[in-house]
């Protein structure tokens, strides 16, 4: 039994194995998180950031002065008045709170229903909120809710989902691999080496692409006549990995994509 701002609920949990039918078509796709778009993928397109929160920051704080302003202080049990504020105020919160989970699932879904691997940075978040200044904007953002429907989803889709490290996708350029040192206040990677120019989050998408590509690599190599070791979501010490028995089948179809985008320079923009 659930106690919510909205009233009661009972839940009843039951196991039920759940399988989505997936067309395969070798599609790939790498992502990078971020506070001005939601996530920029690796050809290019960004999904814009709801930002509930920020959005809704004058009404929480309407409600929370008609909180303050109707509690007596000293005073054991409070007006009617106040617990109606508190509730309205704890409704609020709530909404906010369902509308980033609607977010963060159907953006989700929709990634896994149109790829067939998707590589997303393993960011350490309880280390980002440290830092006071984007905090708010990065718990606003549920990156680490998004992350877990994205897995959920994967799973059940029966595609390939790498989380990989972060570490110098926005320095490196996708294009040839050189470091272009930049701080967060410069949007565009402009490589002075080759000339390659882009959105910063696109470059880094790339990066985390390439990054994915290589761990699967490793996998295929290692999963050659030991099917048995794709049971382990950690195989490779480095990288989260959702990679099943049924994954062995359907890895075929990414590394046939991956051997035309070797062999054909104009597929190669794509990565």
């Amino acid at each position: 039994m659930l106690d919510v701002s909205n009233g009661y609920y009972c839940q009843f949990l039951v196991n039920v194995e759940r399988k989505e039918a997936h067309n395969f078509e070798g599609n790939v796709v790498g992502i990078d998180l971020g506070l001005n778009a939601f996530y920029t993928d690796s050809d290019g397109k960004a999904v814009d950031n709801p930002k509930y929160l920020r959005n809704s920051e004058r009404r929480l704080k309407k409600l929370q002065r008609r909180v303050s302003r109707r509690h007596e202080k000293g005073k054991k049990h409070q007006s009617n008045n106040y617990y109606k504020a508190r509730k309205q105020l704890a409704r609020a919160n709530l909404k906010i709170s369902r509308q980033r989970r609607d977010h963060a699932v159907k953006t989700a879904r929709a990634l896994v229903q149109s790829n067939d691997l998707i590589v997303y940075e393993d960011l350490k978040i309880a280390n980002l909120v440290k830092n006071h200044h984007l905090a708010k904007s990065i718990s606003d953002a549920s990156w680490y809710q998004f992350a877990e429907w994205l897995e959920y989803y994967a799973k059940h889709h029966g595609i390939v989902c790498v989380a990989v490290p972060s570490h110098f996708t926005s320095q490196n350029c996708s294009n040839c691999g050189q470091t272009v040192k930049k701080s967060l206040s410069v949007r565009t990677h402009k490589c002075p080496y080759c000339g390659y120019t882009a959105d910063r989050d696109h470059n880094a998408a790339r990066n985390i692409l390439a990054k994915g590509l290589e761990v699967l690599g490793a996998i295929v190599n290692s999963t050659e006549g030991h099917s048995e070791a794709g049971g382990n979501p950690k195989a490779t010490g480095e990288s989260d990995l959702w990679f099943g028995d049924s994954n062995i089948v359907n890895l075929s179809h990414l590394c046939e994509r991956i051997i035309i985008n070797d062999e054909n320079p104009a597929s190669n923009q794509r990565l």
